[in-house]
Formats: C-alpha cells, sequence, structure tokens
C-alpha cells in the first residue's frame, strides 16, 4: 500500500515532507564527498526536526570515471565522452560529509 502524499484534518490539509520532488528543481551541482564520492544531481538543502543539515541530491548519479585530463573542472562544460556514471536516484547526505558543491552550465547537463 503507497502512502498519501497529503492528509487532510479539520480542514487543514498537509504534505508530506519528502514528497516526490518535480524533476527539475534545484540547480544542478558536482557534489563531491568524503571517502572519495563524487556525484551530480539537483541539489536541495534541507534542515530536519533533529536539526541536522543534509543535502538532497535529486536525479542524481555516481560520477564513477571523470574522464578528464585535467581535473573534475572540466565536467563544468558538461560530461566528456570518456566520462561514466551510474544512475543512483536520490541521495541523502549529512552536510558535515559534504567536501565541496561544484556549479555546473545547467544547459549542458540536460541528463539530470
Amino acid at each position: 500500500m503507497s502512502k498519501p502524499e497529503t492528509i487532510k484534518t479539520d480542514d487543514t490539509e498537509y504534505v508530506r515532507k519528502y514528497a516526490a520532488v518535480p524533476a527539475n528543481a534545484g540547480d544542478i551541482k558536482i557534489a563531491v564527498l568524503d571517502r572519495g564520492f563524487v556525484y551530480i544531481g539537483r541539489v536541495e538543502h534541507i534542515n530536519d526536526d533533529f536539526g541536522n543539515d543534509w543535502i538532497i541530491l535529486h536525479n542524481a548519479k555516481n560520477i564513477r570515471v571523470w574522464g578528464t585530463t585535467k581535473g573534475l573542472g572540466e565536467l563544468v562544460n558538461g560530461p566528456l565522452s570518456k566520462t561514466m556514471m551510474d544512475t543512483v536516484g536520490t541521495v541523502r547526505v549529512p552536510f558535515k560529509a559534504l567536501i565541496s558543491l561544484i556549479d555546473v552550465e545547467q544547459r549542458k547537463w540536460k541528463l539530470l
């Protein structure tokens, strides 16, 4: 049984906190995380009910092989022919695990 996205109580409608996010929500960024993980996705920053900060990457892909000759920055203008990525969906990352976020040319990363 699926969970409802909204419920109504006493004429007040409540929306599920982690309801589906539109495909184009958030800017596309490359996220460099601790332990060597690199992802690209649409970034959202949230603070949960316990005061913890999270980065959520929607429609994310793990960048397994950069395929660059001059570093990760080359991917700002889109993936290269040798770039290898794996679709992972939604990735929730504790803010403290984030090393850096790299802005990219949005129109060059249409695959997200």
